[in-house]
Parts: structure tokens; sequence; C-alpha cells
């Protein structure tokens, strides 16, 4: 592997893996730091118009950017060179778990509401972003099956091919991995939790009753993916990738025995995301549920005073006809 890197020199343990040590090229920590920044500005524009932002969202966003931190500004992004197990659990964080923090950050409504509104050069920005997010290529690439297929790819396509060890032979190769599954597991819980506009439009026939079976379908549709990825990886008596073929001397670890600690990692790590994900959405559709109610409650009463108005004048119109 080519470029600067911290290479741990004693075997990992908890306050070891845990303690602060950004890499010498921070490339995700500065990420972060530009998230906070942007997230910030967007809140402090909102709050000078007199609108008030949640502060839960304002948590969730923060914690979500903690939690990148966490995994790779830490001994995590060192011990992960040289562990299997410690790599997965980079990866499982970054693709499954912060990824969920971050949507019910909800950026894009934030950035929609800062951004300025209007027809001339003041809101082109903003006219911009609703067009990419209503274009087809955004449909397309959100589209449930595509979503899909990206998730999986992260693990199938990444550690059952020559991908992973190629993109471990330089510095840059791994932080754009590390971003790729940022990425992908934003896109994917951004389309299934439905916190923030995306560019999906379900169709009419999908609307009602049906439609909130969808994201539990689609969230369910990867776990015995990942489930029969963890028991691979658990059972293989061959390493999947050569990157950690090499036993570290005094280290006293099986590469074997580790690739077998990072299947049970990638295992039982998607348990945590997919009930925080399944509870977002049952307190979506409870508050869905009240609107509608409200709403129920509403027409009644406003057809029952038109219906009411009507008769009424129906009355005064026979009044007056029966005094002509």
């Amino acid at each position: 592997m080519t470029g600067p890197m911290w290479m741990p020199a004693r075997p990992p343990s908890l306050g070891r893996v845990l303690a602060w040590h950004p890499q010498p090229v921070p490339v995700l920590p500065w990420l972060v730091l530009l998230l906070f920044v942007l997230y910030g500005a967007g809140v402090f524009v909102l709050y000078r118009r007199g609108v008030r932002w949640p502060v839960g969202r304002m948590l969730w966003w923060f914690l979500g950017l903690a939690t990148v931190l966490a995994v790779t500004a830490t001994g995590i992004e060192g011990y992960g060179m040289e562990l299997f197990s410690i790599h997965m659990l980079q990866h499982m964080v970054l693709n499954m778990l912060a990824p969920v923090f971050l949507v019910l950050g909800a950026p894009v409504t934030l950035l929609l509401r800062a951004l300025p509104a209007g027809r001339g050069r003041r809101g082109t920005a903003r006219r911009i972003l609703l067009g990419l997010l209503h274009s087809r290529p955004a449909a397309l690439v959100m589209h449930p099956l595509v979503t899909f297929f990206l998730f999986i790819t992260s693990l199938y396509g990444l550690y059952f091919t020559p991908a992973f060890d190629y993109l471990m032979r330089t510095w840059w190769g791994h932080n754009l991995m590390l971003i790729h599954f940022l990425v992908i597991g934003f896109i994917y819980f951004w389309g299934i939790m439905g916190v923030d506009p995306s560019p999906r439009t379900p169709r009419a026939g999908l609307r009602g009753a049906a439609r909130p079976v969808l994201p539990v379908l689609e969230l369910a549709a990867t776990a015995p993916f990942h489930a029969f990825f963890g028991v691979v990886v658990m059972m293989s008596t061959t390493l999947l990738v050569s990157f950690y073929s090499m036993p570290i001397p005094r280290w006293n670890l099986s590469p074997l025995s580790d690739q077998a600690t990072g299947g049970g990692i990638a295992w039982g790590i998607t348990e945590l995301p997919t009930l925080l994900v399944l509870g977002v959405l049952v307190v979506r559709w409870q508050r869905s549920d009240r609107r509608a109610a409200r709403a129920a409650e509403r027409r009644p009463s406003t057809y029952c005073d038109k219906e009411l108005a009507d008769y009424n004048a129906y009355l005064h119109s026979l009044h007056n006809n029966t005094r002509r």
C-alpha cells in the first residue's frame, strides 16, 4: 500500500481501538467537518428567518457524523488495515448505522428550506436541486430494485471479487471504498425511511393501505442476503481476500479465525439498524393515520354545514315563492 498511514504495533484492545488517532490523510474526518459546517449553516439561515429547525433532527445528524468519526478517526481505522474483523465493523457502521442517523437528520429538507426561492437568479440553486430530485436519472438510481442491488453489491461484489484487494492497494482506494459504504447506505435508507423528499414517486396503484408495506418489504429483502453473507464468511475454510492473509507477528491471531469473527460481525450488527428503521416507520405511519383521522373528522362537519346551508337556502326560496 502506498501513502503514509498509522500502522498499529501492538495487538488490539478496547482502549487502543477506541483511542483518538486520525490518519495522516484524514479524508473522512474532513468530510465530516464539511457536513457539520454546512448543516449548521443551514440551521443558522432558518434561524435568521425566524424558522425553528427541530432539535431532534440536529441531534440525529450530529450523532451520524460522530458515528462516522468513531470508525475513521480512531484506532479502528488503523487496526482495520490489519484485521478483517475490525474492517468489517467499520464497513457495517458506515454502511448500515451512520446512514440511518444521517437520514433522520433530514438534510435534503433543510437544504430546500435554507436555499432562497424565487424565479430569478436568487432561486437558481433551489430550482437546480428540485430539478435533480425530479429527474429521471435520480428516479432510476432511487428505484427500490436499484438501491437493493447497490446495497447487496457492497457485500458480494466487493469481497467475492478482486475488487477489495485492488482498492486496498492504495490509500485513496481505501478511502474511496469507505465513502462508497456511506453513500450507498444513505441512498438505501433515504428511499426506505421517507423522512426527506426523494425522487421516488409512488404510483397511484401503490397508494393507500398497500403503500406502507413496501418499505418493510424492501428492508426485509436484504436481511437474508446479509445473514447468508455472514454465515458464508464464518464457515469459510479459505480466506476471501488476500490483503489479510499474512498473520501479524506476536499478535497470536489467525487470519482465518479473524475472518470468522468478521463474518459474525456482519451477521449480527444488522439487527440494530433494522429495528431502528422499523421504529421510525411505525412512528411515521401513526402520525400519518392521526392526520388522516383529523382530516376525516373535519370533512363530515364541512359537508353537513354545506348541506344545511343549501337546505336553508331552499326553504328561503320557497318562502319567497309563497309570498309572491
